[in-house]
C-alpha cells in the first residue's frame, strides 16, 4: 500500500519522537506497518509518501531511485529569470554540483494552506514563489540551492512526488493508493522498479 500525507509544518517524517520538540507521524497516521519512502525536514511541508512494500520504498527513494520530486518554494526577494536560469544550469553546493530538472516563476499565487505558524515577513522585503523539480534528494538541497542564488527559503512544500501530486489533499490528511495502482503508475512513467512490482 501507498499513503500519501500532507505533511504538516512541524512535524517529523517518522513515527518516533527523540526529543519532544516536533510532532511526529504517529499523532496523524495509525496505519501499520508503513514507513516514510524519503522525508520532508520538520520546517518543510507538503506531500509525503510512506508504504510497507520495498519495492515502492526502493523506487520512490531508493539510492537509484530517479523519480522526480517538485517544489514550491516561497523565498525572500523577487526571483527572476536570470536566477531560474542558474538554477536549471546547477550550482555548487558543499557536496558537489546540483541543478534543477525543471525551474519556473510562479507569479501572484496565494499559498495554497496557511502555514502555523506563519512565515516571518519583513515588510521592506518583498518575496515571491517558484517551482523547482529534482531527480535526487540531498539533504536540504532546495533551501541550499536557492540560498546560493541569493533566494533565501522561507516556506518550502513538497507538491509532487513523480506522478502523485498533493492536489486537494488538506494538511494532515492522507489518502491510500493500493500497490497494483502505484505499480501501474510506474509503468506508466517507464521508470525501473528494483526488487519487483
Amino acid at each position: 500500500m501507498l499513503v500519501l500525507f500532507n505533511k504538516p509544518y512541524g512535524v517529523l517524517s517518522q513515527f518516533t519522537n527523540d526529543g519532544g520538540r516536533w510532532k511526529t507521524l504517529a499523532e496523524f497516521i495509525d496505519i501499520p506497518n508503513v514507513y516514510a519512502a524519503g522525508r520532508l525536514d520538520a520546517d518543510s511541508e507538503g506531500l509525503l509518501a510512506l508504504t510497507d512494500n520495498g519495492a515502492l520504498q526502493a523506487a520512490i527513494a531508493g539510492a537509484r531511485s530517479t523519480l522526480t520530486k517538485t517544489y514550491w518554494a516561497q523565498v525572500e526577494g523577487v526571483a527572476t529569470e536570470q536566477q531560474v536560469s542558474q538554477l536549471l544550469r546547477g550550482v555548487r553546493l558543499n557536496d558537489g554540483n546540483a541543478h534543477a530538472t525543471s525551474c519556473t516563476l510562479l507569479g501572484g499565487i496565494d499559498e495554497p494552506w496557511p502555514r502555523d505558524p506563519p512565515i516571518r515577513v519583513r515588510k521592506s522585503v518583498a518575496d515571491s514563489w517558484i517551482e523547482l523539480t529534482l531527480d535526487e534528494g540531498r539533504n536540504r538541497q532546495v533551501r541550499r540551492m536557492t540560498a546560493a542564488v541569493g533566494l533565501p527559503t522561507l516556506r518550502l512544500i513538497r507538491v509532487a512526488i513523480g506522478p502523485w501530486r498533493v492536489g486537494g489533499l488538506t494538511p494532515g490528511k492522507c489518502r491510500m493508493i493500493e500497490d497494483d495502482a502505484a505499480f501501474a503508475a510506474f509503468q506508466r512513467l517507464s521508470l525501473p522498479l528494483q526488487g519487483g512490482g
